[in-house]
């Protein structure tokens, strides 16, 4: 990160890292299991014929108890029927209408699937059996402001194993952290634009890591579940916390949003046009071997998307179920990774159940809060490799060497081929006259003949919308049609089917006179075509050089 940084330093204001959302997760484990369930019944004398009475006793205290509180201090206590309710917006909402300040915000009602037990009959034994399946039941949504986490809310389902799920921001913690400081900042959504002391407020995010996460969500599970401990009088059960979902992000601040705008989509470009499935395992901390490619007997599932927001375009690399993205927020550019699979990082710990003193290895990190430290550094060690690798945004290719090529024509080649049209010829050969095959043969033989593309020229309207039109940011990823390139060039008003002929027929010549110079290549039996990776960097260098002024291209050859 220090190169990205020494290289932008005169517009960069300073850097911010850490957890964005943080989704957590509380399971009573002695009875989040069948044998587990079994003995809560034994404990309590119930049969399995009579579980599911009890357990809708259970339930109705316990979503009594839950929206006593809410009842008492006249909250909102709402049921939401519908998936385009989104919750933080209603919550929102219902804050800024009931100008609550402090404390519980409203209650949310939703039927949402879970896994929860049922009783079921099995036919080969004839005894009923414990079953854990997949199932929908309510469950209760306390959105809050806490006094420690900020505007966050946090669920419970309302059915055995009574899970719960709590998620918090990190950027709300910290802003009360720093309203507790004195600092000052300022803030949109969860995003610091600017602030009075990046060296403090980055002190006090640390901070977050040393919490007592123990206290602070036990605190959260006896709200949502204020008749816990009678419910589990006979059967003592408490709660083990994990990560569900982890969000670290290292903001990088720029002075103003001009200046970010200014170098972003070399960025954006830079990272589809570069970054490739040993990149994005390098980012994310998977080993590599000495020539720097993927081992041959790993077997990894990467992935690229490009996603076009209303604030900015956002690129996403995946690995299984990790990823690390980068996106432009008002001035701040955020590298971000998230975490769904820790298994696949490490971390030196003892084994499981042996001494803290014991001799520790490298271990697969844990989805428990135990290791929420080492999560942090691997997330912020996978945004310093990206940043590090965006440093070289600026390819030191002379633009000469990329654009020389193209400006001339192409050397003849064979564009077409008619591997119909020989057999085609030669049965008639066989069958009529040699005058008859001759005049057969020599179309073909024309068709066949290699041709001569033309030069182009980058600087023309009609090849510069064309190399625009291609170099897309979607097109480097997904590939392109005919249809993708009439629609660019020629726009979406319906036209005759006449017409439409016309224009795929001229479009197929451009292409044919992209493929001739190199700049795309033909997907094997497929209507589509790709970048390759000279046209990749011709057009990047193309495009750069067409909006730079000449003050910059001076300065650049200087």
């Amino acid at each position: 990160m220090h190169s990205f940084l020494g290289k932008f330093a005169s517009v960069v204001s300073g850097v911010l890292c850490g957890f964005d959302r943080l989704s957590l997760c509380g399971n009573l484990r002695r009875v989040s299991y069948q044998l587990g369930l079994q003995y809560y019944l034994w404990a309590h004398r119930i049969l399995f014929k009579d579980f599911a009475a009890h357990s809708e006793q259970v339930t109705a205290r316990l979503e009594e108890a839950s929206l006593r509180h809410a009842r008492q201090q006249g909250r909102e206590i709402r049921y939401l029927n519908s998936k385009r309710d989104r919750r933080e917006d209603v919550a929102r909402e219902i804050a800024a209408r009931d100008r609550v300040k402090h404390g519980l915000i409203c209650v949310l009602r939703s039927v949402d699937p879970c896994m929860s037990f049922t009783i079921r009959k099995n036919r080969a034994t004839r005894k009923l059996e414990i079953r854990y399946l997949p199932r929908k039941c309510m469950h209760l949504y306390h959105y809050q402001i806490h006094p420690v986490f900020g505007f966050m809310h946090a669920r419970i389902q309302t059915w055995f194993p009574f899970r719960i799920y709590v998620c918090i921001n990190g950027r709300e913690w910290l802003a009360r952290q720093m309203d507790q400081a004195g600092l000052h900042y300022l803030r949109r959504d969860n995003t610091f634009t600017w602030l009075e002391d990046v060296a403090a407020a980055q002190a006090l995010f640390d901070q977050q890591l040393q919490a007592n996460w123990p206290t602070l969500l036990g605190g959260l599970a006896e709200a949502l579940n204020p008749v816990h401990q009678d419910i589990f009088a006979k059967f003592p059960c408490h709660y083990h916390w994990s990560i569900r979902e982890s969000e670290w992000a290292s903001d990088v601040m720029f002075r103003s949003r001009a200046a970010l705008q200014s170098i972003y989509p070399r960025l954006i470009r830079y990272a589809l046009n570069s970054f490739g499935p040993a990149d994005v395992l390098r980012f994310l901390g998977k080993p590599l071997d000495a020539s720097g490619h993927v081992p041959h007997r790993r077997r990894f599932e990467v992935s690229t998307n490009l996603k076009e927001r209303v604030t900015g375009t956002r690129i996403k690399h995946w690995l299984n179920d990790n990823s690390i993205k980068l996106y432009d927020k008002l001035s701040v550019l955020r590298p971000e990774t998230m975490i769904r699979e820790p298994g696949d990082f490490k971390v030196l710990r003892p084994a499981e159940g042996e001494p803290e003193d014991s001799t520790p290895a490298w271990r697969p990190l844990r989805k428990g809060i135990v290791d929420l430290r080492r999560r942090a550094e691997v997330s912020q060690a996978a945004n310093e490799r990206y940043l590090e690798a965006l440093a070289a945004v600026h390819d030191g290719t002379p633009l000469r060497e990329l654009l020389e090529p193209v400006c001339r024509p192409a050397a003849p080649q064979a564009l077409t081929s008619t591997p119909i049209a020989q057999p085609a010829a030669a049965i008639v050969s066989a069958t009529a006259g040699p005058a008859v095959a001759a005049a057969t043969t020599a179309p073909a033989m024309a068709a066949a003949r290699p041709r001569r593309a033309r030069a182009l020229n980058p600087l023309a309207p009609d090849d510069s919308a064309l190399l625009e039109a291609v170099g897309r940011h979607e097109f480097f990823i997904n590939g392109l049609r005919n249809r993708d390139m009439r629609r660019l060039l020629f726009g979406e008003a319906p036209v005759p089917a006449g017409e439409q002929r016309k224009r795929s027929a001229a479009v197929t010549r451009k292409l044919r006179l992209l493929r001739a110079h190199g700049l795309i290549e033909k997907v094997a039996q497929s209507h589509r075509y790709q970048v390759t990776e000279i046209g990749r960097k011709a057009i990047t260098a193309f495009l750069a050089a067409r909006a730079a002024s000449t003050e910059q291209l001076t300065n650049c050859a200087a």
